[in-house]
Parts: structure tokens; C-alpha cells; sequence
């Protein structure tokens, strides 16, 4: 097989079911996550919405546990974004019940990330259960 062939096949295609766009537009307004204060800007709103057991790769691949997130985002409150935001190419899984994966790009002036995060409905609103953020090689 060409080169060719195997890049122009490379690509998922990142289709959201019909009957999940409801779904894909609630959680589309509320990443990148931790970036909306319209959804929270304190400690205890940050605790609200993500699960208990959460936990998060970084782009950097190393591993973080919702405590030390929580104690990183307690120290940059109040701080401005340092970056402008950008996201796009939106897609939505259904998981499980009520568990959904949302896969989105991240530009962040000339860093492109590609982020993935998994939410849960509960009985208290959206929770982010595991986020992971992976650089994109040559933006």
C-alpha cells in the first residue's frame, strides 16, 4: 500500500450521532473545562463538577489526580488566561449510560492540542470523570 493511501486513510471519521447533537452542544459550551467561569471559578465549584475518582493526562503525558488539579487551579485563580482559546472539530460518543466521550482540538495561540474528555450526567449535573490533553507534532 502507498504512503498515500495510508495518510489519506489515517483520519477517524468523527461523525456525532444524530441523536447525541443535544448532548454534544451541552458539553461543547462547557470546554475547555476549567476555562468557563460561566460553570465555576472556585475550589469548590471545580470539586462539583468532577467525580470523585477523576483523573488527567496531561499533554506532557504525565498523570494528575483531581486533588493536586484542584490545588493548580487554586493557585492560578484570579490570573488571566495567558492564552487565547480556541477550540473546534467537536465529536460525541455515547460510552455507557449516561457516559460520554468528547474529543475536541485546542489551539492556544501556535499550541494545538487534541483533548479528550470523559463526562457523566448525574443526578447534580455534568461530571467530568478523566481529561486528557495530547500536543499536536508541528501544530
Amino acid at each position: 500500500m502507498a504512503a498515500t493511501s495510508l495518510i489519506a486513510g489515517m483520519e477517524p471519521d468523527l461523525v456525532t450521532a444524530p441523536d447525541l447533537i443535544s448532548v454534544l452542544n451541552e458539553l461543547r459550551r462547557r470546554e475547555p473545562i476549567f476555562h468557563r467561569p460561566e460553570f465555576g471559578s472556585t475550589r469548590a465549584d471545580f470539586e462539583r463538577m468532577t467525580a470523585e475518582d477523576f483523573w488527567e493526562i496531561g499533554a506532557s503525558g504525565r498523570r494528575y489526580s483531581r486533588r493536586y488539579l484542584l490545588d493548580v487551579l487554586d493557585e492560578r485563580r484570579g490570573a488571566a488566561e495567558p492564552h487565547a482559546l480556541e477550540t473546534s472539530d467537536f465529536q460525541c460518543r455515547q460510552l455507557a449510560v449516561d457516559c460520554y466521550l468528547l474529543t475536541y482540538t485546542l489551539r492556544q495561540d501556535a499550541r494545538v492540542t487534541r483533548r479528550s474528555t470523559i463526562w457523566r450526567r448525574a443526578s447534580d449535573g455534568w461530571k467530568i470523570v478523566f481529561h486528557q490533553g495530547t500536543e499536536v507534532a508541528g501544530g
